[in-house]
């Protein structure tokens, strides 16, 4: 299937967050779609990154992930989404801070500094290190995790441009169909 990078795919304000969002609605089992499932999407995501993630500056050109280790870098992925999506939802989840270290531990000692597996471990340390993961959010639409960097912490879609408009419209469509009814 034909598949481009856009920078909507890169709304997750980390570079760690968009890779973890590369499966799409992860929550609805039926519809879930696995971006990276093709092989290369992984390379065609590297080159994405380089000019559309929010923390493209840090880690300049970055390559991908070689074949042998692509298993270890979904397996970062997932311990990725686990963890912070657990902070987000309150939910204790010291056993999975101990999987997303191991797998950042793992892939930084396999990996050279400028491959995507890399750049991710770094990104998730960052997040791990910051202020920011008290701004972390899941989108109300897509279940999407982000940074949310507006003043009063106060959005809730990860893209206003794509889920905030498409939450709106769904709204204004199920008001308009009721006072028609």
């Amino acid at each position: 299937m034909s598949f481009s990078w856009t920078p909507h795919r890169f709304a997750g304000g980390a570079l760690a967050l968009d890779v973890a969002n590369s499966v799409i609605l992860r929550h609805q089992p039926e519809r879930r779609t696995d971006r990276f499932a093709d092989p290369a999407q992984i390379e065609s995501f590297a080159d994405a990154a380089q000019s559309f993630c929010a923390e493209r500056a840090l880690f300049g050109d970055i390559l991908s992930v070689p074949k042998e280790r692509q298993s270890r870098f979904l397996a970062l992925r997932e311990a990725i989404d686990c963890y912070f999506r657990a902070r987000v939802q309150g939910v204790e989840a010291n056993h999975l801070l101990a999987d997303l270290l191991e797998a950042i531990a793992h892939n930084l000692r396999q990996s050279t500094a400028t491959t995507l597996d890399a750049a991710t471990a770094h990104s998730a340390l960052r997040l791990l290190s910051a202020d920011q993961v008290e701004r972390l959010k899941i989108c109300g639409n897509c279940g999407w995790l982000f940074i949310d960097r507006s003043k009063n912490r106060s959005r809730q879609w990860c893209d206003m441009a794509v889920c905030g408009n498409r939450v709106k419209a769904s709204r204004h469509y199920h008001r308009s169909k009721e006072k028609t009814a």
